[in-house]
């Protein structure tokens, strides 16, 4: 039984996001799946999907003029320097770190989902973005509140500025 499996309970509500959320929870459900010798390659698979629905996410954000962007973007830019780290580990034969990793990814990107994912999508949903045209259809729904930082003293700078 994979350790994160699809359900209801991780859906948003919303198509554009629960799409490939869905896709990748099947993706790396297949990698705990696998035999030792198929690792390697079900694991690069694995990040090539990360990397795809992360870049898609970062570019709805920045379309969308999500407040939060850059914390929610600098999330997956660390989790895809821990998926190629450990990419790199396989590489050299050491499945156990895979398995152990591909656990820790599932937990991971299941509070992921639920936080970050889930505040993303209710942006989407309010200001009515169309991925398709990378338009808003409700501009004036844009949060005029400031934008989040996530590194200490970034936002003494945005407030100085």
């Amino acid at each position: 039984m994979p350790t994160l499996p699809w359900t209801d309970a991780l859906s948003l509500n919303l198509p554009l996001v629960d799409d490939p959320h869905r896709d990748f929870v099947h993706v790396l459900a297949a990698v705990e799946a696998m035999d030792d010798a198929a690792l390697p390659d079900a694991w690069r698979h694995l990040v090539a999907r990360a990397e795809a629905m992360f870049a898609a996410e970062d570019r709805w954000m920045q379309q969308s003029r999500f407040a939060s962007a850059h914390c929610h973007s600098l999330q997956h830019q660390m989790v895809l320097r821990v998926l190629r780290e450990t990419q790199e580990q396989v590489r050299l034969g050491d499945a156990s770190l895979l398995r152990q990793m591909a656990r820790e990814f599932a937990t991971w990107f299941a509070l992921h989902l639920r936080s970050m994912d889930a505040d993303l999508a209710r942006h989407l949903r309010r200001v009515d973005y169309d991925a398709k045209t990378g338009t808003l259809r409700r501009p004036e729904a844009v949060s005029m509140r400031a934008i989040a930082c996530c590194r200490q003293g970034e936002s003494l700078a945005l407030q100085a500025a």
